[in-house]
Parts: C-alpha cells; sequence; structure tokens
C-alpha cells in the first residue's frame, strides 16, 4: 500500500507522502532539519563499494531524483572492470575513474577531477 503521511491539519493522501498542499510541490525529505541549510554540492564523487549499498544502487536513485539528476556524478573506484565502466555510463554517470594505489597520485587525481568540474565545466545552475 503506498505510504500516507497524517498529522494535525494535513491534508496528504496515500502516495502523495511529503507533498506540501498550499504549494502543490512535493517537499525533499532530505532538505529538512540539519541538513535543510546544507550547502548543494558542485560535484558527487562515488565510489561503487560503499558499506550499505552499492554505488550503481546509489548512482540510479540520484539521477532518477529530479532535484538531483543535474548534479555531475564521478564513479572513483578501485573497479576496472569493463561491466563496472558501462553500467555506470548507463546509469548517466558523468566520468568513471579508476582509483591509483599510490595515496599522492590519488591526491593529485581527485584536485584534476575537482578542478575540470569546478573551474572548466560549466555546471548547470545559476
Amino acid at each position: 500500500m503506498p505510504a500516507a503521511v497524517a498529522g494535525s491539519g494535513d491534508r496528504s493522501v496515500p502516495g502523495e507522502a511529503g507533498r506540501n498542499w498550499s504549494t502543490g510541490r512535493r517537499e525533499n525529505p532530505r532538505r529538512r532539519g540539519e541538513f535543510a541549510s546544507a550547502p548543494r554540492p558542485d560535484l558527487i564523487l562515488l565510489d561503487l563499494n560503499l558499506p550499505r549499498k552499492a554505488g550503481h544502487e546509489v548512482l540510479a536513485e540520484v539521477k532518477s531524483d529530479a532535484d538531483l539528476q543535474r548534479f555531475p556524478v564521478v564513479m572513483l573506484t578501485t573497479s576496472d572492470a569493463g561491466e563496472d565502466r558501462l553500467r555506470s555510463y548507463d546509469l548517466h554517470a558523468n566520468a568513471y575513474v579508476t582509483k591509483p594505489v599510490d595515496f599522492d597520485r590519488f591526491l593529485d587525481v581527485v584536485r584534476q577531477i575537482g578542478e575540470f568540474f569546478v573551474t572548466v565545466v560549466r555546471l548547470p545552475g545559476p
């Protein structure tokens, strides 16, 4: 059964959890509480190997969320497997970078990614 949120004065209906009926727009639950004023990222660096959820799952969620889908996502991972690269691009990753083993080289690669996406690329937004 679809989720419904009920509360004092709440005009929620099943399947419409998070909708603000005064504006008619859906509210983003990630932008509430302590995260409400958090700055938006210019870039998302995402690893495939995460402790609770696979990186491809996170990428699919980001790219299917209207509030997040325009943020560039760079897959930064230890996997050099062709199927991981192909799946990442199929899910609309903006780039796929294999992490260097050497720490100093890793820092250099991260700096280059940041420099490219923040100073060279024209990102959507104001």
